[in-house]
Order: structure tokens, then sequence, then C-alpha cells
């Protein structure tokens, strides 16, 4: 079991510590460089939207912080219909918010926090600039 719980937290990890990629037109200019050109241009384009001061991703503060009073409210909710089924509303709140407030802190601690806006146009710029058609990101 300690195994598996260990595999499940670093799948978590990986899978939060993922970032945010565009997604490119497969215009004239995308066919006749190819996807692996592509790529190092996009590398390239990231790096100078780095070097130049944007984040490539939104405060992961706030967004913990949000996730953490969401699963709190709901699971205070959830558990005062629980504990009122059973006779005690005011227990199933108190046990039902500090379930959700945990799996909300958890949630938002693992989720992938999407690229800040002023990184994804710095980006798209770039890329545009080389010649490509930016469409959004992924």
């Amino acid at each position: 079991m300690a195994r598996y719980c260990g595999f499940l937290i670093i799948l978590f990890l990986v899978a939060g510590c993922a970032i945010s990629k565009p997604i490119l037109y497969p215009n004239a200019h995308f066919k006749e460089v190819g996807e692996d050109v592509a790529d190092r241009d996009i590398d390239e384009c990231r790096e100078m939207a780095k070097d130049a001061g944007a984040t490539a991703s939104q405060g992961k503060g706030g967004q913990v912080a949000g996730s953490t009073a969401a699963g709190g409210a709901i699971g205070s909710a959830s558990g005062a219909v629980g504990g009122a089924v059973v006779g005690h509303p005011g227990r199933g709140a108190m046990v039902g918010a500090a379930a959700g407030a945990t799996g909300g802190f958890l949630r938002g601690l693992f989720r992938r926090s999407p690229p800040s806006n002023g990184y994804k146009q710095f980006v798209q710029r770039c890329l545009k600039e080389r010649g490509y058609d930016p469409v959004g990101w992924e």
C-alpha cells in the first residue's frame, strides 16, 4: 500500500510540473520546417520570454488558497447533510469541512498552473515573427 501511495504522489508531482505549450496551426512555414525545428523555436521563444521577465505560470499561492477554501465549503455542506441523516449535522459539517479543505489543498497544490497572460502573449508574438500561427495553449 505504501508503494502505491508513493507512486501516486510522484505521478501527481510530475503531472503538476508539466508546462503548458502553444499549439501551432500547420501553416506553410510549419510544414516547411517540421515539428523538431518548431519545438526548438518554441523553446527559444519561451527562454526569451523568461529573460524579458515574464513568468511562465500564474501565482500558485492564490490558486492553492482558492482551491482549499472551495473544498472546505463543499465539504462542510456535504458533511452537514450527511451528519443530519445520522443526527449530528454539526459534527458532520466539521468533519466534512476538514476533509474537503484537505482535498482542496492537495488538488490546488498538484494542479498545473496556467501560463500568465504576459508570458503567453510574448511567446505567441515571438512565434508569429518567426512565421508560425499559434492558435492556443495545451
